[in-house]
């Protein structure tokens, strides 16, 4: 049997930032590099929370030098080059996977009898009026906004959260889940929709593969977004529910589309069976000889790198957790904490706001990761950060907080 290659986990680290585009020289903002920049990691999650900017912006702004929001507009809007759906979770796709999306289209309310299923189900049979009606006032108007809509329905939605009787929002999400409908267009956070047929090319939608097919695909793409990943990581990226994952990455073995590794740490073995696709092995190769062009950035807590929080842990040591709905005075990282990346490390999550009227980014709250002094070149460096996000953002100062350990509120300033 052959030996297995052993790749460090500095190195795997490494290989996972460069194929997020988070290494390396970053292109100027242009709509073909934006477009460039979603093929390279496939998904761009969306979040409505703008406490600095909207999440998408801030995920392409790490990758891309003075990234223009119009040009990721355009693409969306104008190009439709990318779409509105659900990956791992809502996130801008690109319109050539609409057949890999068009499989959740498909099967999202056949995953067998369950109590959600099935009282979708009956409360979208129940509700076949607002359906139609919803339908039909696209097909007459045109592009509406879901205030637009008549309520037709007869049995409200039952929630303990805030969809709780918003029966027009929850039929256009279903609808929008179903591939029925899609956004055509936004005001801000105001989504306008419109039919599918009208927001999708016809040659992306006219494309069709078999579930085995898809199925496929959508797992060789995590894979390669990746870089090197188990089972359980590439169904965390944008694949979730394709069947027959574990067999697949087999298949991709046998073939030798992708190789078995070893991910070591100090001589020891991670737990899992981890892969590397074929394409990927030279950059891995170039990486091992010390090819490696380090960047620093601030990610969103949105970001591809960070959202599956095990692998996060797992492979950089970096226990995350959101602490929006922590009360403020036992948050620990802030209200919306961004974590600095330098290099293969992180330095810090730093909790910023953008106050626009004032034209200034404040810093709430700092705190260094376990181990990180703050020492000349690592203040500098989150400093750097800080200010390069500031300028992005049109800021003209930056205003530390108070609560922020003084070396570090010094570097800020």
């Amino acid at each position: 049997m052959t030996a297995l290659r052993r790749i460090d986990v500095g190195t795997a680290r490494r290989l996972a930032i460069a194929k997020q585009r988070l290494a390396g020289s970053t292109p100027r903002s242009s709509p073909e590099r934006v477009l460039d920049v979603i093929r390279s990691i496939r998904c761009v999650q969306l979040d409505p929370i703008s406490v600095v900017a909207r999440s998408p912006l801030l995920v392409l702004r790490s990758r891309i030098d003075d990234f223009q929001p119009r040009h990721l507009d355009r693409l969306l809007y104008r190009d439709h080059s990318l779409f509105e759906y659900w990956a791992h979770a809502a996130s801008i796709v690109l319109s050539e996977d609409y057949p890999i999306f068009r499989y959740r289209m498909r099967n999202w309310t056949r995953t067998g009898p369950g109590a959600w299923s099935d009282r979708t189900r009956d409360w979208i049979q129940s509700n076949a009026k607002l359906r139609r009606s919803v339908l039909s006032e696209l097909r007459r108007r045109g592009p509406l906004r879901v205030r637009d809509f008549p309520d037709h329905s007869v049995e409200s939605w039952v929630s303990s959260g805030w969809t709780r009787d918003r029966n027009v929002d929850q039929m256009v999400r279903f609808l929008w889940i179903q591939g029925k409908v899609m956004v055509a267009d936004r005001n801000g956070l105001e989504k306008w929709w419109d039919l599918a047929e009208r927001v999708l090319p016809e040659d992306v939608r006219r494309e069709r593969m078999s579930d085995g097919q898809v199925a496929r695909r959508a797992i060789e793409l995590s894979l390669r977004c990746l870089g090197v990943g188990t089972a359980a990581h590439v169904r965390g990226h944008f694949t979730h529910g394709y069947p027959g994952l574990p067999e697949i990455l087999q298949g991709f073995e046998r073939k030798g589309l992708a190789e078995r590794v070893e991910v070591v740490d100090d001589g020891t073995p991670r737990p899992g069976t981890w892969y590397v696709h074929r394409e990927d092995l030279p950059l891995l190769e170039r990486i091992e000889r010390g090819r490696w062009e380090p960047r620093t950035t601030m990610l969103s807590p949105f970001d591809n790198l960070m959202h599956d929080r095990k692998r996060l842990l797992d492979l950089f040591g970096l226990d995350y957790k959101m602490e929006i709905y922590v009360a403020a005075v036992k948050r620990r990282h802030g209200y919306y904490s961004m974590p600095v990346l330098d290099g293969d490390r992180f330095l810090a999550r730093v909790d910023p706001a953008n106050d626009r009227e004032g034209s200034r980014l404040i810093v709430r709250h700092l705190v260094p990761e376990p181990g990180v002094k703050a020492d000349a070149a690592t203040t500098a460096a989150v400093s750097n950060a800080v200010q390069d996000l500031a300028g992005w953002l049109g800021a003209e100062r930056v205003d530390v907080d108070r609560s922020v350990p003084p070396a570090w509120r010094r570097a800020l300033g």
